[in-house]
């Protein structure tokens, strides 16, 4: 197959998806108003760097028994989701849907949702019970994306994937991951010690 051919089959499979991007970037922007925004950004605001900078700062004080470790976990994983969201960002360069044309800030894929679906997964595993409340916080900061209309609905489930794919990369990661390295330490005491029942 030519390369032209590649590119007309690949053009003729993304329109139904570019379809569904404006039907579902219409239907959200006619249901948008004042107090909705305001609670839209304060989930984005979330997904700033800085809020999550500081966030697993107080993890590493606040937990100093896992904390370091996770917090060591998270940042490994959210350098490899920046790096891939910024790369696909530069190579993509897709037009945000609010008009900016930035290509260095382009709207595939959506970093926050990249970012809150990797630290979600992150500490969903560290804290099993509060699962359920860090993965809908971090789909309403992946869908904030979308009411402020900064992102369609593809670029955030690519996001999504991306920041997935990231966090289970870090978890491969000999060493990295302090829910596995408890679980060695249970079944393999210090010498002289003996395992947990």
């Amino acid at each position: 197959m030519k390369a032209h051919q590649a590119f007309v089959i690949a053009l003729a499979l993304l329109q139904p998806i570019e379809g569904l991007d404006l039907r579902v970037q219409r239907a959200v922007q006619e249901r948008r108003s004042p107090a909705l925004d305001r609670v839209m950004q304060t989930a984005t605001d979330l997904g700033r760097r800085d809020v999550v900078a500081g966030a697993l700062l107080g993890i590493a004080v606040l937990d100093p028994v896992q904390g370091p470790a996770l917090a060591r976990l998270a940042i490994v994983a959210l350098v490899g989701t920046n790096l891939v969201v910024e790369g696909l960002k530069l190579a993509v360069g897709r037009p945000r849907p609010d008009g900016e044309r930035k290509r260095s800030n382009a709207s595939f894929p959506s970093g926050h949702a990249a970012s809150a679906m990797c630290m979600a997964w992150i500490l969903a595993r560290r804290w099993p019970r509060a699962g359920v409340f860090l993965w809908i916080l971090a789909a309403v900061v992946a869908w904030s994306r979308i009411v402020l209309n900064r992102h369609y609905l593809s670029d955030v489930v690519c996001g999504a994937a991306v920041g997935l794919v990231c966090a289970w990369a870090a978890f491969q990661v000999p060493g990295l991951d302090p829910a596995r390295q408890a679980g060695r330490r249970a079944r393999d005491p210090a010498p002289g010690g003996r395992a947990d029942p």
